[in-house]
C-alpha cells in the first residue's frame, strides 16, 4: 500500500513539473524569480516593461526587456507562457546554483587560460624572432663599428706621426731662436753692466765729494749751535739761581707772616683769659656783698610778716 502511495506522489510531482509554467503577463516578482536566470533585478525590469508597454504579444518580446538577451531567453522559453495560471517552476537549490556558477566560472577560466596560453606562445615566438633579428642587426653594427674604429685608428696614427714631426721641427726652430736671443741678451746685459758700473763709480765719487762738503757744513753748524747752547745754558743757570733766591725770600716772608699771626693769636688769647679772670673776680665780689646784706634785710622786716629774704637778680 505504501509503495502505491509513493508511486502516486512521484507521478503527481512529475505531472506538476511537466505542467509548470509562468505567465509573463501576470506573474508576480517572486514567480518571475523562479525562472532560471531571472533574478530580482530582471524580474522587476519585466514588471516595469509590462506597466509601460502593456502585455507581451509573443514570447520573444521578453527579449526587449533590459538585461534579458538571447542566452537568458534560451533558458526560460520552455517555462514561460502568455496566458493561463502561473505554476512556479521548481526553484533550484542554493547548492545547485552555486555548482552551476562554479562550473560556468571553471569553463570560463579554462577558456581564458587556453587563450592566454596561446597568446603567450605567440608573443614568445614574436619576441624570439625580434631578438634574433636584433642580434643579427647588432652583430652587423658591431662589425661596421669595428671597421670604422680600425680605420679611425689608422688615420689618428698617421695624424699623430705628422703632428710629432711638425712639433719636432718647431721645437728645433724654437731652440735655435732661443739660443740666438740668449746670446743677444747676454751681450746686452754685459754692456749695460759695464755702463752701470761706470755710472755707479762716477756717482760714488760725486757722492763722496758732496758728503765731505756736507760734513764740513754740518760740523760748522754744530759748532755754532754748540756755542749758542752754552750761552743759553749759562743764561738758564742764572735765571734758575734768581728764581731760587726769590723763592727763598718768599718762603722767609711766609714764615714771618705765620709767626706774626701766631703772636697775634697768642696776644688775643691772653687778653680773653685776662677778661675771663676779671669777670670771675667781679662775680665773686658781687656774691659776697649779697650775703653780707641778708641779716639786715631780715631785721628790718615786720614781725607779723615772717622771715623774707630777697635776693637781687
Amino acid at each position: 500500500m505504501k509503495r502505491v502511495a509513493l508511486l502516486f506522489a512521484a507521478l503527481l510531482a512529475y505531472v506538476g513539473m511537466a505542467l509548470a509554467a509562468v505567465n509573463i503577463n501576470s506573474a508576480t516578482k517572486e514567480q518571475l524569480e523562479s525562472l532560471n536566470g531571472i533574478g530580482p533585478v530582471k524580474a522587476q525590469a519585466i514588471i516595469d516593461y509590462r506597466k509601460k508597454n502593456g502585455s507581451f504579444k509573443t514570447l520573444e518580446d521578453i527579449k526587449k526587456v533590459d538585461g534579458v538577451g538571447d542566452a537568458t531567453f534560451e533558458k526560460i522559453k520552455g517555462d514561460i507562457m502568455l496566458s493561463g495560471t502561473t505554476v512556479p517552476v521548481k526553484a533550484e537549490t542554493k547548492t545547485e546554483k552555486v555548482e552551476k556558477k562554479v562550473e560556468a566560472a571553471a569553463d570560463k577560466t579554462k577558456e581564458k587560460a587556453a587563450e592566454a596560453k596561446t597568446a603567450v606562445k605567440e608573443k614568445a615566438a614574436d619576441v624570439k624572432a625580434d631578438t634574433k633579428a636584433a642580434a643579427a642587426t647588432t652583430k652587423e653594427k658591431a662589425s661596421e663599428a669595428k671597421t670604422a674604429v680600425k680605420e679611425k685608428a689608422v688615420d689618428v696614427k698617421a695624424d699623430t706621426k705628422a703632428a710629432a714631426a711638425t712639433t719636432k721641427e718647431k721645437t728645433s726652430d724654437a731652440m735655435a731662436s732661443t739660443k740666438e736671443k740668449a746670446t743677444d741678451a747676454k751681450a746686452t746685459v754685459k754692456e749695460k753692466a759695464t755702463d752701470a758700473k761706470a755710472s755707479v763709480k762716477e756717482a760714488a765719487t760725486d757722492t763722496k765729494a758732496t758728503a765731505k762738503q756736507a760734513g764740513s757744513t754740518v760740523k760748522a753748524d754744530v759748532k755754532e749751535k754748540a756755542g749758542k747752547t752754552d750761552a743759553a745754558m749759562e743764561k738758564a743757570d742764572k735765571k734758575a739761581a734768581a728764581d731760587k733766591a726769590a723763592a727763598d725770600r718768599g718762603e722767609e716772608g711766609r714764615r714771618e707772616e705765620s709767626r706774626r699771626r701766631q703772636e697775634s693769636g697768642s696776644r688775643q688769647e691772653s687778653r680773653r683769659r685776662q677778661e675771663g679772670r676779671r669777670r670771675q673776680e667781679e662775680g665773686r665780689r658781687e656774691g659776697s656783698e649779697e650775703v653780707i646784706s641778708l641779716p639786715s634785710l631780715a631785721i628790718q622786716a615786720p614781725p607779723s610778716a615772717g622771715l623774707f629774704i630777697h635776693q637781687a637778680p
